[in-house]
């Protein structure tokens, strides 16, 4: 009886499920609030350069909290980067000029930072365009989590080059994250 009841609340919800993916409509569309992408821009240019995408930054806050200005998580994450305040904290002894970890403008200043500071990481590892899914991928499951992934698939193959060889050794979540994260930028034209 019990099985019949979770296969009826499966055909229930897969359309929801179905509808919730198909809704992103990428990072350009409609749905999603302009409001705060002179903050996304500013900030990728000031910590990625001029010839860094900003909606790659957009897409993750996206990923992150709907860019919904006042999310809270059960973990105590804050913000439409979901940044934790102890994270927060390692952030502003690097940069005190950020301000309040509340105020949009400078929780999506202090996610970009921290973004930065992760794609640093990977430097000596990775090609530029590779580094990106590995950063997304250490903001959502912490760097440490990625890097244990990366040493598994070292032991698989010899060479790790690209998120695909490490993808299979992260956190389920993380897997999601990331391809929403890049779900939501292939759906957009390529213009700056």
């Amino acid at each position: 009886m019990a099985w019949r009841l979770s296969g009826l609340l499966f055909l229930l919800s897969a359309p929801v499920i179905a509808w919730a993916n198909a809704s992103d409509g990428g990072v350009g569309h409609k749905q999603w609030t302009k409001r705060y992408d002179p903050y996304f821009k500013k900030y990728t240019k000031r910590y990625f350069g001029p010839g860094v995408d900003w909606r790659w930054f957009k897409a993750q806050g996206i990923a992150e909290s709907g860019l919904k200005a006042k999310a809270r998580s059960r973990s105590g994450a804050v913000g439409i980067m979901q940044i934790l305040p102890s994270t927060f904290g390692d952030i502003k002894k690097k940069n005190p000029t950020i301000g309040a970890l509340a105020e949009p403008r400078w929780n999506i200043a202090a996610g970009i930072y921290y973004d930065r500071h992760l794609y640093q990481r990977w430097r000596k590892r990775l090609v530029y365009r590779e580094r990106f899914p590995f950063m997304f991928g250490s903001y959502n499951a912490g760097l440490g989590n990625i890097n244990k992934a990366w040493r598994k698939a070292k032991r698989k193959r010899r060479k790790v080059a690209r998120w695909p060889e490490v993808e299979p050794y992260v956190p389920k979540e993380t897997r999601r994250y990331v391809k929403r994260i890049r779900g939501l930028m292939k759906a957009h034209p390529k213009k700056q």
